[in-house]
């Protein structure tokens, strides 16, 4: 996994996350070329948007994406793209996930996500509390608690 921070020209990032999302039904339709395909699509997307798959499964009825993204993205809009794309793409090329799919709803609605990374709650609370402490002389700081 790469340790390196996103720099834009006004920000500084390393927003990583966890997503998952299952088939419509959780139909078992992931094996041999549809498998294969779907992978490649979701790379292609990755590739075409600047996100990075730190690691990725594609399982027979869900997908599990560990990705690292840029702050112009959020999570709604990956997912939107991942399941809009991969969706249209698989139902014209395998008539059979077509006909399956009537009205071509391929994906359940909505998706697991867990935010990840290199720093944990505690890390953030206890710089937190040592900035709280040490500008508390001046009154120059204001608590959002």
């Amino acid at each position: 996994m790469s340790k390196d921070l996103r720099k834009g020209s006004h920000t500084v990032s390393r927003l990583i996350c966890h997503v998952v999302w299952v088939t419509k039904y959780r139909f078992k339709v992931f094996k041999g070329d549809v498998q294969k395909r779907c992978r490649e699509i979701l790379i292609q997307i990755c590739e075409a948007e600047g996100i990075e798959i730190l690691k990725g499964v594609v399982s027979s009825d869900h997908v599990h994406t560990h990705i690292e993204y840029a702050p112009k993205h959020n999570v709604s809009s990956i997912l939107k793209s991942f399941k809009g794309r991969t969706s249209r793409k698989l139902q014209m090329e395998f008539p059979e996930l077509k006909e399956r799919y009537l009205g071509q709803l391929f994906w359940a609605s909505g998706y697991g996500v867990w935010s990840t990374g290199n720093i944990t709650d505690k890390m953030v609370n206890e710089y937190l509390e040592h900035h709280r402490r040490k500008e508390s002389d001046d009154n120059s700081n204001f608590i959002l608690e």
